[in-house]
């Protein structure tokens, strides 16, 4: 009988999709190798086509796509590359998702409507993907829709040590832009020793979609710089609102702090116009130059994901980057 000795080596591959290779050769980079080669387009149907130019039997794979618009397209385009990936043989697939689509929709608010956030992680599971990673959920609870582990990562510290830098000496509030931000304004006012916090009373019609009412604001705001934390901006109606209430009861400045800067239509325009000093967001999601203003800090997610990409591969914590916080 013929002996086989093998090592048992790991392999780390890195694949990007085509909605934001920027981002996914940032952290390659950073990881000191590179976006694996990739052969991706689409027909003149309208169906996309995926092949990898390297062998990725055995290997531990990472797929970067940002979901931004058209985020069915790059929905439809990770599918076809996690599936490819499992029927090339790849050992583990590692889906990394900074901006988690449908996230919003992760319930039902009437009847007949779908739950779209579960029905991407289904998708992803059927695919092939043994693992999610991803920053800032709209929720925690999707977590659970996804029968695997997901890493859930947050951007939290990132910006906070930017408003610390820039705003020391400053009478900072927190403020959640309603009610259900509070337990992340919280977290936040602890970050910022322990500033005070506030949150926006508004109403929303389940019926029409990207509409807030801001009405009121409930703590201390006077004479004080706002910090209005959310996990994205939108179309800016929200943030734009809790920043005028927050002025008419007598904030001295509001700046706004958010992880995912999707800037839909007529975002751009509501925050130019807006008395908001500064707009902080991160990378998660491309910002082209014609969404950027002169208001606008953008921060790289990168070194955070590219770290935790590490911490997957190696089997280590990835927990253990927000100080065992989760």
């Amino acid at each position: 009988m013929v002996k086989i000795h093998t090592e048992n080596r790991k392999n780390l591959m890195l694949f990007s999709g085509r909605a934001y290779p920027e981002l996914a050769d940032e952290m390659a980079t950073i990881l000191g190798t590179s976006v694996t080669p990739a052969t991706i387009h689409d027909f003149a149907s309208g169906e996309i086509y995926v092949r990898y130019k390297e062998s990725v039997r055995g290997c531990d794979a990472f797929v970067v796509q940002s979901m931004t618009a058209p985020i069915n397209e790059w929905l439809m385009e990770t599918l076809l590359m996690v599936d490819a990936l499992k029927r090339g043989s790849a050992k583990r697939i590692t889906v990394v998702l900074p901006f988690y689509p449908y996230g919003r929709q992760d319930k039902k608010h009437r009847g007949r409507e779908p739950i779209s956030a579960r029905l991407v992680a289904d998708l992803l599971k059927c695919a092939g993907a043994n693992r999610i990673l991803t920053v800032d959920l709209h929720t925690a609870q999707i977590q659970g829709f996804f029968d695997g582990p997901v890493d859930h990562l947050f951007a939290m510290r990132l910006l906070a040590e930017h408003v610390s830098t820039n705003y020391a000496g400053c009478p900072l509030t927190v403020v959640a832009p309603d009610s259900g931000r509070v337990r992340v304004a919280e977290r936040w006012a602890d970050q910022l020793g322990g500033a005070p916090l506030a949150f926006i009373h508004k109403t929303r019609d389940p019926r029409v979609p990207n509409q807030v009412v801001a009405n009121r604001a409930v703590g201390d705001v006077q004479g004080r710089v706002c910090v209005l934390v959310d996990d994205m901006i939108d179309t800016g109606g929200t943030i734009c609102q809790a920043a005028d209430v927050l002025f008419e009861t007598g904030a001295a400045d509001v700046i706004v702090a958010a992880t995912h800067g999707v800037l839909s239509d007529p975002a751009v325009q509501r925050l130019k116009n807006s008395q908001i000093s500064e707009v902080i967001l991160t990378n998660t999601l491309p910002i082209p130059s014609e969404k950027r203003m002169d208001k606008l800090s953008i921060l790289s997610i990168a070194p955070l994901v590219a770290r935790a990409i590490f911490e997957v591969f190696d089997d280590g914590s990835v927990t253990g980057l927000f100080g065992g916080v989760s």
